[in-house]
């Protein structure tokens, strides 16, 4: 049985899917006030439903018992319910996630990370905190660490809007990141249930192209075939405004943002050797996707 953490959020609900089709047990932790529609959606793919809350230790027990594995991909960076922040969920709540697994006997453990980043931030610092305890644990253990998801900082809600031709870039634009589709997140952590040499490894996930945000505007561009207004934020003004964050996730934001602006690139041939997920999502196809949309 694979227990899904996340399971209403864009890679955990795709997750799902992949294990559905696969006819593999599948049980999702879902809160009581989740969507009815997104948990519809996971009854309609077979998987079976538990409820529970990172924010209660005693529904995480319940959830890990008869589970051999355990994939968490929840964040409240997407949330705007009450009371889910950075220090109930993705710091403690990743961390009794992973105790109640270790105390269930649980034997494999996948984790959803990102890449280390080179100055502090709270959500990087529940992340790296997570991964620690993992490493820690008897539990069989893989993090994953996909950079930028294409589905994110290339659409409407960070200022990349294709619709209406307009794209904000943070800092120059000039310095390449290996975006990532949130889709191909989930087939690599699929192929990591069953990989033997995925086994206690933390393994970085990029797209199969290193582009700039300039060339993703030009790759739009043609797409539409419309010329784009581009917004710059300065890395100046990311940098002050990190500074003087003093809320979490503005920090968190902000932090992301810098990631961002100094670019991201990922070589992904010892990856592909040891997941070979094939073929990866390419910017132009989201582009073209969204687009279409």
């Amino acid at each position: 049985m694979n227990l899904i953490v996340g399971a209403t959020g864009m890679v955990g609900g795709e997750i799902c899917r992949l294990l559905g089709e696969r006819r593999k047990r599948v049980r999702a932790l879902v809160r009581e006030t989740s969507s009815p529609e997104s948990v519809a959606r996971l009854k309609g793919l077979g998987v079976e439903i538990v409820h529970g809350d990172l924010k209660d230790r005693a529904s995480l027990d319940r959830a890990c018992r008869g589970v051999t594995t355990v994939i968490s991909t929840a964040t409240s960076t997407r949330s705007a319910r009450e009371g889910d922040t950075l220090a109930s969920v993705d710091h403690q709540g990743q961390l009794d996630i992973i105790d109640a697994a270790k105390a269930a006997g649980i034997e494999r453990f996948i984790f959803i990370s990102f890449p280390p980043v080179d100055i502090g931030f709270p959500l990087q610092s529940a992340k790296r905190g997570a991964e620690e305890l993992l490493k820690q644990s008897w539990m069989t253990y893989t993090i994953l660490q996909p950079t930028f998801f294409t589905e994110v900082w290339l659409s409407p809600a960070l200022g990349f809007d294709i619709a209406n031709e307009t794209a904000r870039i943070y800092g120059e634009g000039e310095n390449k990141i290996s975006w990532i589709s949130f889709q191909d997140v989930a087939k690599f952590a699929v192929s990591a249930l069953n990989a033997s040499n995925a086994k206690n490894t933390v393994i970085k996930l990029g797209g199969p192209q290193a582009l700039s945000p300039l060339e993703c505007v030009r790759l739009a561009e043609q797409t539409v075939r419309k010329q784009f207004t581009v917004e710059h934020v300065p890395e100046e003004a990311l940098r002050a405004q990190y500074e003087a964050a003093t809320d979490p996730m503005q920090k968190s934001f902000a932090g992301l943002m810098l990631f961002y602006a100094g670019g991201s690139t990922i070589d992904m041939t010892e990856t592909l050797r040891l997941l070979p997920v094939q073929p990866l999502k390419t910017v132009r196809e989201y582009l073209q996707a969204a687009a279409a949309n």
